[in-house]
């Protein structure tokens, strides 16, 4: 199964998600591929350095990721592409309304707060290290549920 995670920049959220489901994916022994993207994102640009200290509290390397902006990213692949946001989940299904049944939210595909109330995971960039952190947590408990459902198989 092939997993793009997308949001804005493609240098906090996605990027951490992408690290926390490749490290799940190889604890568990699933057979995933996992990317990320950004939909503005500047191919190459690096991790933001609050997501790679974050990440490494979690045992996830990302320091060697570079940023992939959609256009250039392997997305049209993809099985399931999960967004931080449902502005990102709506800008992805208008740039490729071939993917629509593919593409959710992380929180969503999670089965989280179904109401859309809370669908969002909230943008670290420009915060402190502990809104890193909580966005972290939001991701890792997502990614631990998506498992425990069986959607990653």
């Amino acid at each position: 199964m092939k997993v793009m995670f997308v949001c804005t920049g493609n240098i906090c959220r996605s990027a951490m998600a992408e690290g926390a489901l490749k490290k799940s994916a190889i604890d568990k022994k699933l057979d995933l591929e996992v990317y990320s993207c950004g939909i503005y994102a500047e191919d190459g640009e690096s991790a933001m350095y609050n997501a790679i200290y974050v990440a490494r509290n979690y045992g996830i390397d990302i320091s060697s990721h570079r940023a992939t902006n959609i256009r250039k990213s392997k997305i049209q692949e993809m099985d399931v592409i999960l967004c931080a946001t449902k502005p990102h989940k709506d800008a992805v299904i208008y740039m490729y309304p071939n993917l629509e049944g593919k593409v959710y939210t992380i929180k969503e595909y999670a089965e989280f707060d179904n109401s859309g109330k809370d669908i969002d995971i909230k943008d670290p960039w420009g915060y402190h290290v502990e809104i890193y952190n909580n966005c972290m947590i939001e991701i890792e408990r997502c990614i631990k549920e998506i498992i425990s459902n069986g959607k990653f198989r």
